[in-house]
């Protein structure tokens, strides 16, 4: 529970730092503007909510590693989820006032995640998962939209170090594979999910097969 409360008090405060003309560079999700991105945070803080906000007394089916699916094929962009991301991001015309939505929303849902208790079930995606292994989930989720973040953004600050390293374990766990030690925990991720393509020697050293696109 710590690790995702510095996870997303670490992205939040990056996002909270921006410059307006930021929010209309490129972030490191295909398709995506840094305002859309921080557009799906906001969503992605109503999913914390709203899972936390259904809690169930069924036998957990899905924990941190088997909540993901994973597929070879990274996104484009022209998912119609995707592209409802970007209008609504447009909408917000004024990139305070997506800051804000992001900082009341997203407070809430830290302060909702601090409150659980880490055995306490919950339902989402007509899974049950415990709150434990949710916020892992989350962790993963938001040190990988806090690199997306920063991609064409260099002097803004990265996800934490301890984010990356467990983001790194719960990937190859995902993949069913150790990624190779001379690869630091952010190349790992990055190259792991496809965010960055790796070079002919990479790929070798990876000796698996790329990228684990996570949905």
């Amino acid at each position: 529970m710590d690790l995702f409360t510095r996870s997303w008090a670490a992205l939040r405060a990056a996002v909270a730092g921006l410059a307006d003309e930021d929010f209309g560079r490129p972030s490191g999700c295909a398709g995506w503007l840094v305002r859309d991105l921080v557009c799906h945070l906001v969503i992605d803080s109503q999913d914390v909510l709203i899972t936390f906000a259904t809690p169930v007394d069924a036998e957990p089916t899905r924990d941190a590693v088997t909540y993901w699916t994973v597929t070879d094929t990274p996104p484009t962009g022209e998912d119609p989820l995707d592209a409802l991301t970007v209008r609504m991001a447009a909408a917000y015309e004024d990139p305070g006032l997506l800051t804000f939505h992001l900082d009341d929303v997203g407070s809430a849902a830290g302060r909702a995640a601090a409150l659980m208790d880490p055995a306490q079930r919950f339902g989402t995606r007509d899974e049950v998962i415990t709150a434990a292994d949710f916020l892992d989930v989350y962790v993963l989720e938001w040190t990988l939209h806090h690199l997306d973040l920063v991609a064409h953004l260099p002097d803004v600050p990265g996800p934490p170090a301890d984010g990356l390293a467990r983001s790194r374990e719960l990937l190859e766990a995902i993949a069913g594979t150790a990624f190779p030690a001379s690869f630091s925990d952010r190349d790992a991720l990055l190259v792991g999910t496809g965010r960055r393509t790796p070079t002919d020697a990479e790929a070798a050293a990876f000796g698996a097969r790329l990228p684990f696109v996570l949905g």
